[in-house]
């Protein structure tokens, strides 16, 4: 089939390669200049897993959005909806919260339509930006002409491994506002994979979307209010307790996001939560469940934070490890960012370091650190750390020479002999 995509960016460029490798032709547009020239240089600028080999082969195409709307039967909208810098989860939580931005999405979606009308053809048009509940009806179903046959279809993948994610799901979620547009889309999904197609009203899909990263956020909150319970109590392991939490398939459903360490980021899950808290308040809900997510991450890491100040005796500290996840180099949301933040409020300005952010060396050698792992890099995992250090590790994987205090986070101290 012809697809298309309005928006190149760190979700539709991945999504593209990935439609193209299951012998689709693809071609996109963007206003930005960074994904025509990914696509001229076939270097990516941004870590996601399978994408160069990808684009090395790749015939993609980019080209103003008139053609793009000319030479494709499907149209995913990729246009990001951005929430403000104070809600991206990398500082503390501010007392007023509001929905996304979506002027880009409705400006992208208006020019889009404009373009289908002039046409004079039908052209299905698939959303994929994250909104909340109602939005899609409210401000971008209003923008589209007769031609422009509407769909919601929000992926559910995580930035760094987006292309396996989107290729091996474990549904695909579609708000259907037209029929005959989602028996095309349902057509184009069998192309890709088998798994379920699950057809919803446009609002279900909203709620879905944006409920299935809180569900996640609230896992690994659970998770690390475990951790400090561990750490606190002596004898107790909190891999172990996990671990056997892990065994019951029937209630707690999986273990996929069920490890302690840092809180939850990147760009989706925090500022969901806190967008999702701008709606409990708007909607009157009985109880923010949203806010409480939020409050435990931040105040997670302020108890981290005052690990840090109890076990640094003087020393200068070192972050290592500033992205939100492993071998990533996205920044968004990263709770070590939060981390720096909040040891700054304390009046303590840590050096942070990430082999896959920052260029360089983490900091002059020959004196002692207290280091604290941020994010669970490979690297660090037989890091050189310098004698006469102390290693603060939330995630438990890190192995330190003779001479350096490694303090195992949410392990508590063994009891003592007899």
């Amino acid at each position: 089939m012809d697809i298309g995509f309005a928006g190149l960016g760190k979700l539709g460029l991945p999504i593209a390669l990935a439609i193209e490798s299951k012998g689709h032709t693809v071609v996109g547009y963007d206003p930005a200049p960074g994904p025509q020239e990914i696509v001229r240089t076939r270097r990516m600028t941004f870590r996601e897993a399978g994408a160069e080999p990808l684009l090395e082969r790749s015939r993609l195409e980019v080209l103003p959005l008139a053609e793009v709307v000319r030479r494709s039967e499907i149209i995913f909208v990729t246009i990001q909806t951005p929430h403000d810098a104070r809600f991206e989860g990398v500082t503390r939580i501010p007392a007023e919260t509001r929905d996304f931005d979506y002027t880009a999405l409705c400006a992208g979606v208006a020019e889009l339509s404009a373009i289908i009308e002039d046409l004079g053809e039908d052209r299905v048009v698939v959303v994929v930006s994250t909104v909340l509940p109602g939005t899609i009806r409210r401000h971008i179903k209003p923008l589209l002409g007769p031609h422009s046959r509407l769909c919601y279809n929000p992926f559910f993948i995580s930035m760094g491994n987006a292309i396996d994610d989107f290729l091996n799901p474990e549904f695909v979620l579609f708000g259907v506002d037209d029929d005959r547009s989602a028996r095309v889309a349902e057509r184009f999904y069998r192309t890709l994979h088998a798994a379920p197609f699950r057809r919803t009203t446009l609002e279900e899909a909203e709620v879905t979307k944006v409920l299935y990263n809180t569900f996640i956020s609230t896992k690994i909150a659970f998770a690390n209010t475990a951790m400090e319970i561990c750490h606190h109590v002596p004898n107790a392991d909190v891999d172990v307790v996990l671990g056997v939490l892990r065994e019951s398939h029937g209630r707690i459903i999986s273990g996929k996001y069920f490890g302690a360490g840092m809180g939850d980021g990147g760009g989706c899950h925090p500022r969901d939560n806190i967008a999702l808290s701008h709606l409990s308040a708007g909607l009157g809900l009985s109880f923010d469940w949203f806010h409480s997510v939020m409050q435990q991450r931040e105040r997670q890491t302020d108890w981290l934070a005052s690990l840090v100040e109890q076990h640094r005796a003087g020393r200068e500290v070192l972050i290592l490890g500033r992205s939100f996840k492993p071998e990533s180099n996205l920044l968004t949301g990263s709770p070590a960012v939060l981390l720096e933040n909040i040891l700054r409020e304390r009046g303590i300005t840590p050096l942070a370091w990430d082999p896959h952010v920052d260029v360089g060396t983490p900091a002059p050698s020959g004196r002692p650190f207290c280091y604290f792992i941020g994010t669970r890099h490979p690297e660090f995992r037989t890091w050189p750390f310098e004698p006469g250090s102390v290693v603060l590790d939330p995630w438990r994987y890190v192995t330190a020479p003779d001479g350096v205090d490694l303090v195992p986070i949410g392990r508590g101290a063994p009891l003592p002999e007899g």
